[in-house]
């Protein structure tokens, strides 16, 4: 038996994909839900089979749904929206479902995701960074999402294999590479300044000396961020 997780904030739509599920006796819906956190928080509680997920819902978009729980397999995207196709398959998607859709389409795509349900080493390999910039940074605790807009971070300071994203006097620590982040930051507001630091270029209030030859920024919270030689050549360029 496959359990499905239907997650869409359009009730018609919900409806409509529980019908077409009717002749697939193999599937069984497991929960439903009209908003992103509730799709994250119900991925971890139930890990289910197949996901029918939309990608533009309240709260987290389908796409800040698979960064925040690391789903890694049987997704299939439903919605009316074109542009997030080539990001959605790069996320390994089963399918990407164009709102309105038929039976035919929908069963195409079952299909799919039953020939592609991949087996449990496979799982870690799956899920490839997702391309364009982002607009926020979204942060599981325990049971707890954390959506800090990106205009929010003050710096953002690596930490073996986390990073620690400073925001609003709070650090929340997120389980990814600095690198990893850095590469989808806007480079023209985020600058590394050192192999350590990320600094949010709006949150500068002053350059200082640190030490004989050293430099670090005091940003407008109070925090002082060491720059490297390279990190301050940088700097003085994006200033």
């Amino acid at each position: 038996m496959i359990r499905a997780l239907i997650a869409d904030d359009e009730p018609l739509a919900r409806r409509l994909i529980v019908e077409f599920l009717r002749p697939h006796a193999d599937i069984r819906v497991e929960a439903e839900c009209d908003n992103g956190l509730d799709a994250a928080r119900l991925i971890g509680e139930l890990s289910p089979d197949l996901v029918l997920l939309d990608i533009q819902m309240p709260k987290l978009t389908g796409l800040e749904v698979l960064e925040a729980t690391g789903r890694r397999h049987g997704v299939v995207f439903t919605t009316a929206y074109d542009e997030h196709a080539l990001r959605a398959f790069d996320l390994r998607a089963v399918d990407y479902l164009l709102k309105p859709f038929s039976q035919a389409r929908f069963d195409e795509a079952l299909t799919r995701a039953r020939q592609l349900r991949p087996s449990p080493p496979a799982l870690e390999q799956a899920l490839s960074e997702a391309a364009g910039r982002l607009e926020r940074v979204v942060i599981r605790d325990r049971e707890r999402m954390h959506i800090i807009p990106v205009e929010k971070i003050d710096c953002i300071e690596a930490q073996d294999d986390y990073v620690a994203i400073y925001s609003e006097g709070r650090c929340h620590l997120k389980n990814q590479s600095l690198s990893a982040l850095e590469a989808r930051l806007d480079p023209g507001v985020f600058l590394r300044v050192h192999r350590s630091y990320i600094v949010n270029l709006a949150r500068v209030q002053a350059i200082e000396r640190s030490g004989k030859d050293g430099h670090a920024a005091r940003l407008l919270d109070g925090r002082r961020v060491p720059i490297s030689r390279a990190g301050y050549e940088r700097m003085r360029e994006a200033m």
